[in-house]
């Protein structure tokens, strides 16, 4: 989650410096080409703008979010955020290993699968041995838990 953190940090004073110097310069200096009400360059600075306000709220609510995430509370004998999941589709017959990461983090082709996906909720909470069934965008699974290693083994 460090990792998250960093890459969150780093966006947020990129576009902090695009807020307070770039877009101030472009909007004088698209000012200073007089009207604005058919000025393109100064709506689009404006719009840019907006934009950079609403990306840089986000981020840092995310932030905010990602620091009240407490690892001791997560489960040493169940499935939680960090864990790595080995489960059998029963339906294909094929062992599948999921690591549960945060939304920023997700990356599914690798297996790193979101804790708010379809298959990433209905792990939350599971131990070896539970069978899970869902309604995934590829249709029911139906999912038997045969190993499980929490956040807290993978980081000792």
């Amino acid at each position: 989650m460090l990792e998250i953190r960093k890459k969150l940090e780093e966006e947020i004073t990129a576009l902090e410096y695009e807020l307070r110097n770039e877009l101030p310069r472009e909007i004088l200096r698209a000012r200073a080409h007089g009207d604005l009400s058919e000025n393109a360059e100064y709506h689009a600075a404006k719009e840019r703008q907006g934009m950079v306000n609403a990306r840089l709220g986000q981020l840092q609510k995310r932030l905010s979010e990602l620091s009240m995430i407490d690892t001791t509370k997560i489960p040493h004998d169940r499935v939680g955020l960090g864990s790595r999941v080995v489960v059998l589709d029963m339906k294909k017959e094929e062992k599948f290993t999921y690591y549960l990461v945060t939304s920023e983090e997700a990356d599914a082709p690798t297996g790193r699968i979101s804790t708010g996906s379809p298959i990433g909720r209905s792990l939350l909470g599971k131990e070896v041995g539970d069978t899970v069934k869902l309604q995934a965008p590829g249709g029911a699974k139906e999912l038997e838990i045969l190993e499980l290693q929490t956040i807290h083994e993978l980081t000792k």
